[in-house]
């Protein structure tokens, strides 16, 4: 072979190598650009389905809390035309019994779907729908006062707690990387929108139909509602993969640190007072200020309405970056602040004024109803603490734990309510409100409150 043939045959050879490495990096390109829109759509899939969480969680605070925070209205309107057989004073634990029960049952059910029934969530919540409406067509038939008790009081709440709990996991999952306590916030806010539109809505149903009618519509409402939003609430994919399901387990390290227990008493504290002027701020306006129908359940909104904008603040300050608070300082400002509105602005409400009233429902309303939105802080700094200790924590069987805590105080809350009003009305003495039947009842309120922050008492004994 000469060495013109062999140089010929080199080139021949180098220029295919060029061609090849050529075709090589186009095609490289080509599946580096498929690599790319595959990724930018599994964003915007991924997105789209967080905001889809996110209204059909926002949807669902309705049927959850619509009657739970609008109690009040029921409360008054049995007292003033009661029909049932039975004490109208039993209607006095109906209120804190439905969030006491929906709180309670959280725990168990936030263990349960976290992962064994994760797969079951949108069925659970579905079932919970059906029950929270069979519920009030159930309490609209009653002849006796344990029936609302039973379908009211218990049956609704844990039907309630059932749409709540699977839908609020998933929630908490789609949002774990990043937003979690701004998105627990613009829920919160929510349900506050609920609550400062509720009472309205059903005073008007009250007064033109009565109660049985009023429960019936509501019956429809909790149907025609949260059906489509829990559709909107898949469940994240790492909950139902079959390694999850296999081989993750809830982690309970969390319960051997000390900052769980201290958040969690705060919590029963503040929640115990909390549901006090939620049941009775109606019934104190009627009687003691001597307000029309019309203005106390206007004071019942605006003690709603200050929530929507305080659930997201609180839940801005526990994820703000650029100015970082402790959990502990900003559940404080929640709690002391609402305990000195307690003391202040109600305590001092004279008979037939009602300017400190509306006062008190517009500052207790902000600061209170925000509390529960500094969990999300609460939740980071816990995660942080098993970071620290090279620990796993799941974040949604911790929130699950944390409105257990709230449950506990709603009980206690309406257990001291019924002698705290009877211990009122032996010694009332006085013009303002302390010296009224519900004088003790406005004091539990604002201790209860104040301690709900104790938990910066507690770090700042540490640091000491």
């Amino acid at each position: 072979m000469s060495q013109g043939t062999v140089e010929g045959e080199r080139i021949a050879l180098h220029d295919h190598a060029g061609e090849s490495a050529v075709e090589h990096g186009l095609r490289h390109g080509h599946v580096e650009d498929e690599t790319l829109e595959s990724d930018t759509a599994t964003q915007l899939e991924s997105r789209w389905k967080r905001t889809s969480v996110l209204v059909g969680s926002a949807v669902l605070q309705l049927p959850i809390w619509g009657f739970a925070m609008s109690y009040g209205v029921f409360q008054e309107y049995y007292f003033t035309n009661w029909t049932l057989q039975g004490s109208r004073d039993l209607t006095g634990i109906i209120g804190t019994t439905a969030n006491g029960v929906t709180y309670l049952s959280m725990p168990f059910l936030f263990a349960l779907f976290t992962r064994r029934l994760a797969h079951r969530r949108q069925t659970a919540a579905m079932c919970g729908a059906l029950l929270t409406a069979l519920s009030f067509l159930l309490s609209s038939l009653s002849t006796h006062v344990w029936h609302l008790v039973a379908t009211q009081g218990v049956m609704a709440a844990f039907g309630s707690a059932l749409m709540y709990s699977p839908t609020t996991l998933s929630l908490g999952e789609w949002y774990s990387t990043s937003n979690r306590a701004l998105a627990y916030g613009v829920t919160l806010s929510c349900k506050n929108i609920v609550g400062s539109a509720s009472p309205f809505l059903l005073r008007v149903l009250l007064d033109r139909y009565g109660f049985r009618m009023a429960l019936r519509v509501l019956t429809a409402i909790v149907a025609v509602t949260s059906i489509p939003a829990v559709f909107l609430i898949p469940t994240h994919p790492s909950s139902v993969s079959p390694n999850a399901f296999r081989t993750r387990k809830i982690p309970w390290e969390f319960l051997k640190h000390r900052t769980f227990y201290v958040y969690s008493v705060a919590i029963i504290l503040q929640s115990s007072g909390y549901g006090i002027p939620q049941t009775y701020l109606n019934t104190y306006a009627s009687e003691v200020t001597m307000l029309s129908q019309t203005s106390a359940t206007l004071l019942l909104t605006l003690f709603n309405i200050p929530g929507i904008m305080s659930s997201s603040f609180f839940g801005y300050l526990s994820d703000n970056k650029r100015y970082p608070m402790s959990a502990t300082t900003v559940t404080a400002i929640s709690a002391v602040s609402s305990a000195l509105s307690a003391f202040l602005f109600w305590g001092l409400t004279s008979p037939g004024s009602m300017a400190l009233l509306v006062l008190f429902s517009v500052t207790f309303g902000f600061f209170a109803g925000g509390y529960s939105a500094t969990w999300g802080g609460v939740i980071n700094e816990m995660a942080s603490e098993a970071v620290k200790h090279n620990e796993a924590i799941d974040t949604g069987m911790v929130y699950g734990l944390l409105n257990g805590a709230r449950g506990i105080g709603y009980v206690v809350g309406g257990l001291a309510g019924v002698p705290l009003l009877s211990a009122g009305s032996n010694g009332a003495i006085g013009n303002f409100g302390y010296g009224t039947t519900y004088g003790p009842l406005i004091i539990f309120t604002g201790l209860s409150s104040v301690f709900g922050g104790w938990g910066l008492l507690w770090k700042w004994k540490r640091l000491v």
